[in-house]
This record gives structure tokens, C-alpha cells and sequence, in this order.
């Protein structure tokens, strides 16, 4: 049996059933076929398309705020790439022992060559060497070459031995 054979069987079976029915039968079901042909356009076309669009107007204040605040970081951004580097006064061993001293932070060894600090730390608090660290880092551009620190039986406390490097803009 083809394809059209089997539409042709179909189609016979339709015209017979609706032939079979009254003139108000046939009104009904006209009616209601096309509401419910009309309800299933809405649903599959209309009714996401409105969703939509009320979902992208609820959304485009936001939207609309995420631009402008990513065009202000952008002109911030190059103003900032526009702007020459601010130089950082290289550290000497008397202002490292002064901000070692003001954490409380005495360094039973310190020697500085050039851009490097060599500090060694015997039973200090742990949260004031990390303060004392994120301090120089933020302030004066020191950052962490090599780092042993060991903790000591007594709670927060250790043992330091620290190699830091200033980044003081200068060619390298």
C-alpha cells in the first residue's frame, strides 16, 4: 500500500463520518474546531511571543544600568591606561624595621639588596605578618618572592623566613 493510497482511505473515512452528521452537528463541530484551532495558534505562536516581550521590558532597566556602569569603567579604564605610573619611593631597611615595629613584628634578621628584602621572623603572630604583608603590598608594592613559615605549638603563632621583592616601576 503507497503513502497516497493510505490518505485517499483517510480521506473516505472523514468525508463519510462528517456526511453522516446533521447540519447543527456539523455548525458545532465546525465552531469548535476552529476555537480550538485558534487556541492552539495563540498558545504556540502568540502567547511566548507577548511573554517575551514583557520579560525584555521588566529586563531592560537593568540592562540599561549594566551599560552604563560598563561604559564608566571603560572610560575609567582609559583614563587610568592614559595616566603615567605613579613611582613608589623605595623602601629602606629603617622604614621596614619602623613598620615591622608598628605590627608588633621584631625580625631577628633583615638585610635588604636593591629591591630585595630578606626578613627572618622567630615566634610572631601569624595574623600580623599577614597584615603587615597585605600592608607593604598595597602601600609600598612589595610582593612575596619565597615564603617557609612554620607554626609554632603555641595558637597563631610562627616562625618566618621571607624573601620579598619592591616593585618600584623602574625598568628591569
Amino acid at each position: 500500500m503507497s503513502f497516497a493510497t493510505t490518505i485517499a482511505q483517510y480521506r473516505e473515512r472523514a468525508t463519510a463520518l462528517w456526511l453522516s452528521r446533521t447540519e447543527q452537528e456539523r455548525r458545532f463541530l465546525s465552531v469548535g474546531g476552529a476555537v480550538v484551532l485558534l487556541a492552539l495558534l495563540y498558545l504556540i505562536l502568540v502567547d511566548p511571543a507577548v511573554e517575551g516581550r514583557a520579560q525584555l521590558n521588566r529586563s531592560l532597566p537593568q540592562l540599561r544600568q549594566q551599560a552604563a556602569e560598563l561604559q564608566a569603567m571603560a572610560q575609567e579604564a582609559t583614563a587610568l591606561a592614559q595616566a603615567p605610573a605613579v613611582q613608589v619611593t623605595p623602601l629602606t631597611r629603617e622604614t621596614v624595621s619602623t613598620s615591622l615595629s608598628g605590627r608588633s613584628l621584631t625580625p631577628q634578621s633583615l638585610s635588604m639588596t636593591g629591591e630585595y628584602i630578606k626578613l627572618q621572623l622567630n615566634n610572631v603572630s601569624f595574623a600580623n605578618l599577614a597584615s603587615w604583608l597585605d600592608e607593604q603590598r598595597r602601600s609600598n608594592r612589595v610582593l612575596v618572592q619565597d615564603a617557609v613559615v612554620t607554626a609554632l605549638p603555641a595558637a597563631g603563632q610562627v616562625d618566618a623566613s621571607l624573601t620579598l621583592r619592591q616593585n618600584t616601576g623602574n625598568a628591569q
